[in-house]
């Protein structure tokens, strides 16, 4: 067996790869093929051989590899390489460069989740010498999971199909390196009214988009109303603990004295396990149909459109579940179980079978922000884990 891994040394070289992980820019709007030959070159130079999948256009790429012997009761490391946006947030140091300041690294995806990736890749030599008689750690990174988890499902559908069954999928989001064992999930849409421009002093003559969306959006906020009122038995653990929707998106018309010609929404649904947010709106859906008919039959260049942009399902506790129990011994974590708000990946590793749980490095309450950072003891502590999880992997 394999000596096991230094968490000093471990962290050293986390920080390292954290620093060149945060240097490219991998905005979801933005192509992150760049990281992933860093990735695959660093992969390569260990021996390692890795897989892309990649989107329609080839612009972006899930990779993932096998670190170990190609035998069964393995571990899925996931993290997705994209981050948000800094347009218009007051950053104090350059967010593509990894800045430390008071036991703290600044950076984009420093927290969310660029550091779990760089502790992964930091432990992959320790994963890589795992001898036959050990198991191993599969390492699985995605794409646009920050514009809803568009990439992983493409990936998931190949572990799947090509991978010996892992025992369990361990999501890095950030939780403060505690076990997380359910999150809500969201599914997002985008609605367009089509109007007819006239004058606005000639309402006869035209038809206002951003009039008839407004009853749209009025039957949208009733029903969040709803929501908040009803009772939330079942999803407790949840804050909150009904399901939320918002509308994030709203943009309409060129000129106060103009007919509007279009006017679009977005809005997101984010629902426990156990809720079906498309028949929560199956009102609104119906509502939406019998306004483009009647849009339609005013003028024929009119009308509703609704497309979903995004289903991302929940992830629900798991009695006993595996990958819980494996996370909680090498994190130390025996406090109670936790679930979440947000929407990861999770919940899409476990529909497609895999016993699943959320743990990773620094707090969600810093993804996001100006300034994100991850705590320098949050890394200690990824590394501290790293290092368990490939003594174990080589036992």
């Amino acid at each position: 067996m394999p000596p096991s891994p230094d968490p000093a040394d471990l962290q050293a070289r986390a920080t390292e790869l954290l620093a060149r992980l945060v240097a490219f820019d991998t905005t979801s709007r933005r192509t992150n093929l760049e990281l992933i030959e860093f990735v695959e070159a660093l992969l390569a130079g260990l021996g390692v051989a890795s897989r892309r999948v990649a989107n329609a256009d080839g612009s972006k790429a899930n990779l993932y590899a096998t670190l170990g012997p190609a035998v069964e009761g393995g571990v899925v490391l996931s993290g997705h390489t994209d981050v948000v946006p800094v347009d218009g947030q007051p950053w104090t140091s350059d967010p593509w460069t990894l800045t430390e300041r008071g036991w703290r690294l600044y950076g984009r995806g420093t927290c969310d989740m660029k550091g779990f990736l760089a502790l992964a890749l930091a432990a992959a030599p320790a994963f890589a010498a795992s001898g036959r008689g050990g198991r191993p750690v599969h390492l699985a990174f995605s794409y646009d999971e920050e514009v809803g988890c568009l990439g992983a499902p493409a990936m998931i559908e190949r572990l799947r199909a090509e991978l010996p069954a892992p025992a369990a999928v361990i999501v890095g989001e950030p939780t403060s390196m505690g076990a997380v064992r359910g999150h809500k999930g969201i599914a997002t849409w985008v609605v367009t009214v089509r109007g007819h421009e006239a004058h606005s002093s000639l309402t006869h003559l035209g038809l206002s988009a951003n009039m008839a969306a407004i009853g749209l959006l009025a039957r949208l906020k009733a029903l969040a109303e709803e929501l908040e009122r009803a009772d939330p038995r079942g999803a407790s653990d949840f804050v909150p603990p009904h399901p939320t929707l918002t509308v994030g998106l709203l943009r309409g018309g060129t000129a106060v004295n103009i007919l509007a010609r279009e006017c679009s929404f977005a809005f997101d649904l984010r629902c426990p396990p156990g809720v079906d947010p498309e028949a929560l709106l199956a009102p609104f859906f119906a509502a939406a149909t019998a306004l483009d008919a009647e849009l339609r039959a005013r003028f024929p260049d009119s009308g509703v459109e609704v497309a979903r942009r995004s289903l991302t399902p929940a992830f629900a506790p798991e009695p006993d579940g595996a990958a819980e129990r494996l996370a909680r011994s090498l994190a130390g974590d025996s406090g109670p179980g936790a679930v979440v708000a947000y929407a990861a990946e999770a919940g899409q590793f476990q529909q497609a079978g895999f016993s699943t749980v959320i743990c990773g490095p620094g707090s969600i309450e810093q993804a996001h922000q100006p300034n994100e950072y991850l705590a320098v003891d949050q890394l200690a502590r990824g590394a501290a884990f790293m290092a368990r999880l490939a003594e174990a992997m080589s036992a």
